[in-house]
C-alpha cells in the first residue's frame, strides 16, 4: 500500500518514514469509521499509551538524577496525560488526516481532545511496531520537546493548587461558574470563571469545561503570582 499524498506529508511531519504505511492507516482510523476488513485505532492506542510512557520515563529519569519518586510522579502524569497527547496532535495537525465517520466528523470530530489524544498515542504505536522502539524513541522525544524539560512548572494541577493557595490563606476553596456558552451544539466552547471569595477572578474559554476551568485556575494563580 502507497500513502496518499496527505498522510505522506503527515509522515513527513511526524518525522518517521513508514515501512508498512498500513499501521499509519489504521493510528488514523477512527471506531466511527471502522469495518471487518478495516480496523480501528483503539488497540494501537492501547499499546501507544505504554510505549509513550516508557520513554517518558527514561527521559525524566535522565533529566534529573536526584529526583524522588515522590517529585517524578506529578510531572509523568503530565507529560502522557491525553491533554498533552492532543497538544501534540494539533501542533502537528492530525485531526486534518483523522479518518472519521459522517457523523463524528459533524459533531467536530477533527477538534475533540479525547479523539486527538487517542490518535496520537496510535501513531506512537504505529511508529514502534513499523521502525521499532529506537523510531518510537526518536519521534517522541523531538514531538514533546520542551516539555520533559519544562514539566516541573506545569507538574502542579491548576485548580488543586489554586485550592491549596486558598486553603494555605484560610479562604474557602475557589467556584467556578460557568459565564458563557458558545458554538454549536456539536462544537461548542465553554467559558469558565475561577472566583476567590477575596473578590479575586479570571476566566478562560476552552471546547471542554474542565479544561476552561483549568486555564482559568491557572490564569489566577499568574495573577495571583502563585
Amino acid at each position: 500500500m502507497k500513502l496518499s499524498a496527505d498522510l505522506t506529508t503527515f509522515a513527513n511531519r511526524l518525522g518517521h518514514d513508514f515501512a508498512n504505511p498500513d499501521l499509519l492507516v489504521r493510528a488514523l482510523t477512527h471506531g466511527s469509521m471502522s469495518s471487518p476488513t478495516r480496523p480501528d485505532n483503539q488497540r494501537l492506542e492501547f499499546l501507544g499509551d505504554r510505549v509513550l510512557g516508557l520513554v517518558m520515563a527514561e527521559a525524566m529519569l535522565a533529566a534529573d538524577k536526584a529526583a524522588s519518586e515522590g517529585q517524578l510522579a506529578p510531572r509523568f502524569n503530565t507529560l502522557v496525560r491525553k491533554e498533552t497527547c492532543a497538544d501534540v496532535a494539533r501542533e502537528i495537525d492530525l485531526g486534518a488526516v483523522l479518518k472519521l465517520g459522517r457523523s463524528e466528523m459533524m459533531s467536530g470530530g477533527r477538534r475533540k481532545e479525547a479523539l486527538l489524544g487517542d490518535a496520537m498515542e496510535a501513531v506512537i504505536a504505529a511508529v514502534y511496531l513499523d521502525g521499532g522502539f529506537e523510531a518510537a524513541r526518536d519521534v517522541i522525544l523531538r514531538l514533546w520537546g520542551a516539555r520533559v524539560a519544562t514539566v516541573e512548572a506545569d507538574a502542579r494541577d491548576p485548580k488543586t493548587a489554586l485550592q491549596e493557595w486558598a486553603q494555605a490563606r484560610k479562604m474557602p476553596p475557589p467556584t467556578y461558574v460557568e459565564t458563557a456558552r458558545s458554538g454549536p451544539d456539536h462544537a461548542p466552547e465553554f467559558t469558565i470563571e475561577a472566583q476567590l471569595e477575596n473578590g479575586e477572578v479570571a476566566s478562560a474559554k476552552a471546547t471542554s469545561k474542565r479544561a476552561a476551568e483549568q486555564q482559568a485556575a491557572r490564569a489566577l494563580l499568574d495573577r495571583l503570582g502563585g
